[in-house]
């Protein structure tokens, strides 16, 4: 499972969605469905823009969370 964390950045760096909007550019439907984990995919414009406005990785944006059912065969 892909965990959202940007809610818990924003909240962290005392961001409004509305400062999000105006720091990137991005459309205020897009920066609310993604705050609210609402969204079930982003653009990789997208993430990129946030990535930069907050200044963090990916990774701290969004984390995989889970067991693996398989493994993958050895080289």
């Amino acid at each position: 499972m892909i965990i959202n964390k940007l809610s818990e950045i924003m909240g962290r760096k005392r961001l409004k969605i509305s400062d999000v909007v105006d720091g990137t550019g991005l459309a205020r439907n897009t920066v609310t469905e993604l705050y609210h984990g609402r969204a079930k995919r982003i653009d990789l414009e997208t993430l990129d823009k946030l990535c930069l406005y907050l200044n963090v990785s990916v990774g701290k944006i969004f984390e995989h969370e889970g067991e693996r059912k398989e493994s993958l065969p050895a080289d």
